[in-house]
C-alpha cells in the first residue's frame, strides 16, 4: 500500500496553505494497492516532535479519520465532513474537536507523519474517538500501512 499527495512528497516541506498561516486546509491525499480483504481504512496525522524537535515531549495528533471505504482513492484537499467519503467517522485531534489541524509548530521544524492504515473490520463508533481509542480498536486488525512524512516550519515565530 503506498499512501502519497500531489501536495507534497516524502520527507519535503508542506506547502504553508495546508498549515496555520494559510488557509490551514488539509491536503490533497491519495493511496494505491489497498489489499484485498480490506473492510475500512484509518489515517491519523500526527506531529511527534512537539513542542520543540530538539526536545520533544509528546505526539500531537493533528486529524483522525475511520471507517473510510476501503475503496476510497484518496482525499482532497480541504476534506470536511460534508465531502468525506460515506460511513467515515472523524476523531478528536489534540484541539479537542473534529476534523483536520494544520501544522503549526510553536519551535523549529517537525516531521508530520501522515500514516494510513488497512483493516480487515470496520470499527465500532468509538466515543471519545481519541488517536488511543483508535489504536487499541484496531490492534489485531492491521492488513497494511503506510507512512507519508511531511516538514513545516513557522515563517513567523510566535
Amino acid at each position: 500500500m503506498e499512501l502519497s499527495s500531489s501536495a507534497f512528497s516524502r520527507n519535503a516541506e508542506i506547502p504553508a496553505r495546508y498549515t496555520c498561516e494559510g488557509s490551514d486546509q488539509s491536503p490533497p491525499l491519495a493511496w494505491s494497492g489497498v489489499p484485498a480483504g480490506t473492510k475500512s481504512l484509518v489515517l491519523i496525522v500526527i506531529d511527534p516532535d512537539a513542542p520543540d524537535p530538539a526536545a520533544p515531549k509528546m505526539t500531537w495528533v493533528h486529524w483522525v479519520l475511520y471507517n473510510l471505504p476501503p475503496d476510497t482513492p484518496g482525499l482532497d484537499a480541504g476534506s470536511s465532513p460534508a465531502n468525506l467519503p460515506a460511513g467515515t467517522r472523524e476523531g478528536l485531534n489534540d484541539w479537542q474537536r473534529e476534523g483536520y489541524g494544520g501544522p503549526c509548530p510553536p519551535i523549529g521544524r517537525h516531521r508530520y507523519v501522515h500514516t494510513l492504515y488497512a483493516l480487515d473490520t470496520e470499527l465500532p463508533a468509538l466515543r471519545p474517538a481519541t488517536k488511543a481509542a483508535l489504536e487499541q480498536a484496531m490492534r489485531g486488525h492491521i492488513l497494511a500501512q503506510d507512512e507519508l512524512v511531511g516538514y513545516y516550519r513557522r515563517k513567523k515565530q510566535p
